[in-house]
C-alpha cells in the first residue's frame, strides 16, 4: 500500500469498475458486514480513514461518523439523503457529495414504465398469454377474454414531488399529451405546470399520481389511507421515491379493497421485503427497487461519486455536495 493514498473506507460492495477506481486511487478497506464484529472493527480501525464511501441505501447514521474521527468527506453512490445524517457530518465540517441528475432520466422512464405496465395492464397479459389463456378452446374456463385496460394518453399526471426527478418525469407526459399538477409544500419557482397545495385534493383529480419526493421522518407515510381513497378505484399509484412515503399495510389493503386501481411500485417499506399478500394481487406491478439500474446511469453515477472525492482532495469544491 502506498502512504501517498488517502485512506478510504468502503461501507459496502459497489460496482466493479468503481471499485477499481477507487483502488487506484486511494488506499481502500472495506468495512465488514453490521453487528459486533464491525463494531470492533471499527473501533479497533476507525481512525485510519480520511474518507468513507456508501450509498444512499446504506447511509451513514451518527454513531457510523462518529466511529471514524478523523473523517473528511463522505462520497455517496446515489441521489436519497435520507440514511445519512447530514446533521453529524455538518457538525464536524465533513462535506457530502452524491450524485444527482446524473440518475433524472432512467428513473423519469421507470416511473413511465410503470405507469403504463398498470395501466394497460402488461403483466397481468404477458401472465395471460404464457399460461396458454390466449390460445385455449372456446368455452374453457382458460379461454376469458383479457380485460380492458386503462389508456394514459390525454389522463391526469399528479407529482408527489417537484425536484429534478419530478421536472424530468412532468415533461415526459407532454409526450403522452397529459394534464400535469403536482402538490410540493410551496409553489416550484419557474415550474409551468398547477401547484396544488393540497395532497388530498392532487389525488382526487389525478388519474395517475407518482411518489417522487423525498424519504424521511417529515415525508413518512404522506400517502395514506385518506390520499388512497381520494384516488380512488379508477386512479393508480406509482412510487419511484421512498418506500417509507407510503403507508405500506394500508396500500395493501387499498389493493386488496380494489379501493384504487393499481400499483407500480420500485420500492418499498422494509427492502428487500415486500409484503407477500401483494405477490398474488393482479393489479400492482412489483421490480425490486431498478429505477436507476441501467449501465449508462450507473457508470454516470459511479463518476459523479469519484469526481466528487477527487475535487475534494484537489482543495476544490464537491461537485455535487448535500445540503
Amino acid at each position: 500500500m502506498s502512504q501517498n493514498k488517502p485512506k478510504l473506507l468502503q461501507a459496502l460492495a459497489l460496482v466493479p469498475a468503481l471499485e477499481r477506481a477507487l483502488a487506484e486511487t486511494y488506499d481502500v478497506d472495506k468495512l465488514p458486514p453490521p453487528g459486533a464484529e464491525r463494531q470492533a472493527w471499527l473501533a479497533a480501525h476507525g481512525a485510519r480513514y480520511e474518507a468513507l464511501v456508501t450509498s444512499a441505501a446504506h447511509g451513514a447514521d451518527g454513531a457510523m461518523i462518529g466511529a471514524l474521527p478523523k473523517l473528511r468527506v463522505i462520497s455517496s453512490f446515489g441521489v436519497g439523503l435520507d440514511k445519512l445524517d447530514l446533521a453529524a457530518a455538518k457538525a464536524r465540517g465533513i462535506p457530502v457529495g452524491y450524485t444527482p441528475d446524473v440518475l433524472n432520466d432512467c428513473v423519469a422512464d421507470m416511473a413511465f414504465a410503470l405507469l403504463l405496465a398498470i395501466a394497460r395492464r402488461i403483466g397481468e397479459a404477458e401472465r395471460y398469454v404464457r399460461a396458454g389463456r390466449w390460445a385455449a378452446a372456446p368455452g374453457t374456463p382458460a379461454s376469458t377474454p383479457f380485460p380492458l385496460g386503462r389508456q394514459v394518453s390525454n389522463a391526469k399526471l399528479g407529482i408527489l414531488g417537484l425536484g429534478r426527478i419530478g421536472r424530468t418525469i412532468a415533461k415526459r407526459a407532454s409526450g403522452f399529451d397529459m394534464q400535469v399538477r403536482y402538490h410540493s409544500r410551496r409553489p416550484v419557482a419557474d415550474a409551468p405546470w398547477q401547484h396544488e397545495p393540497q395532497l388530498l385534493e392532487l389525488a382526487r383529480w389525478a388519474d395517475f399520481l407518482v411518489v417522487i419526493t423525498a424519504g424521511g421522518p417529515e415525508t413518512k407515510h404522506l400517502v395514506n389511507d385518506a390520499v388512497l381513497d381520494a384516488l380512488g378505484s379508477k386512479g393508480f399509484l406509482v412510487n419511484v421515491a421512498r418506500g417509507s412515503v407510503v403507508d405500506e399495510a394500508a396500500l395493501v389493503r387499498a389493493l386488496q379493497e380494489k379501493r384504487i386501481g393499481g400499483a407500480g411500485l420500485d420500492v418499498f417499506e422494509r427492502e428487500p421485503s415486500v409484503p407477500p399478500e401483494l405477490f398474488t394481487l393482479d393489479n400492482v406491478v412489483l421490480v425490486p427497487h431498478i429505477a436507476s439500474a441501467t449501465v449508462q446511469t450507473r457508470e454516470a453515477m459511479a463518476q459523479r461519486v469519484l469526481d466528487n472525492l477527487a475535487a475534494f482532495f484537489a482543495g476544490k469544491p464537491l461537485v455535487s455536495a448535500a445540503g
